[in-house]
């Protein structure tokens, strides 16, 4: 059975989220996963407790605190309408920002297991070589953490791509804005049209398969593993 317009609307709009979050969570993970992995201050473990918290929580839960946090009312929503960008809520910006939030830590966690297995050898070679903080990181740290990099990507965007209680209570359900492909899902079950609902699901299952072989077969940390 031929997708439909609005699933056509449901996986693309689910793929740019996935990338755009993806391409943010490398932005904003990194610095803190490399903070996480090099310091030893108390507050290592209250921010590492925060940033694993979406491991935990039911995802409403999650994104009924964060529907608060950018409602009229709340922090978010007070310092955006002072920006003059308007309210996130039920906007694909408000999907993003509740994305990032919710799969941080199968972005920061890869990349802080891959930054503490360098140890502190080639950190202290390239410091007798006179390389600065920026070029040591760049030349030296990145390339050897190159697979946790490539574990990261492929886990933020398969995790943004599965979502479904967070993106609906922060995108409610409207098509072309805010309707991915798991609440889309959700509409044919709702609607008793099961054959679609089998096919969007379908995709999914084998997506899903395929981020997982690419994972294990790709990644060298695994494979030695």
């Amino acid at each position: 059975m031929p997708f439909s317009s609005e699933d056509w609307g449901a996986i693309r709009l689910t793929l740019e989220l996935a990338a755009v979050v993806t391409a943010l969570l490398l932005v904003i993970g990194t610095p803190i996963a490399w903070w996480l992995a090099r310091t030893r201050s108390w507050w290592k473990g209250p921010v590492g407790a925060v940033v694993a918290l979406p491991l935990v929580l039911p995802p409403t839960v999650l994104g009924f605190y964060l529907l608060l946090a950018m409602g009229p009312h709340g922090p978010v929503g007070a310092f955006t309408e002072w920006l003059g960008i308007g309210r996130l809520p039920f906007t694909f910006a408000g999907l993003v920002v509740a994305s990032v939030f919710y799969s941080m830590p199968f972005v920061v966690q890869p990349l802080q297991n891959a930054f503490e297995a360098l140890g502190d050898r080639p950190l202290e070679a390239a410091a007798t070589l006179r390389a600065g903080p920026l070029d040591t990181f760049f030349s030296v740290v990145v390339p050897l953490a190159r697979p946790g990099f490539l574990t990261a990507s492929i886990l933020g965007f398969a995790h943004t791509v599965g979502e479904f209680g967070v993106v609906l209570m922060i995108g409610g359900n409207i098509p072309e804005q805010t309707r991915v492909v798991s609440v889309q899902i959700y509409d044919h079950v709702e609607a008793m049209e099961y054959a679609q609902a089998h096919v969007l699901a379908a995709g999914m299952v084998i997506f899903s398969f395929v981020v997982l072989l690419g994972l294990y077969t790709l990644n060298p940390s695994r494979r030695r593993a």
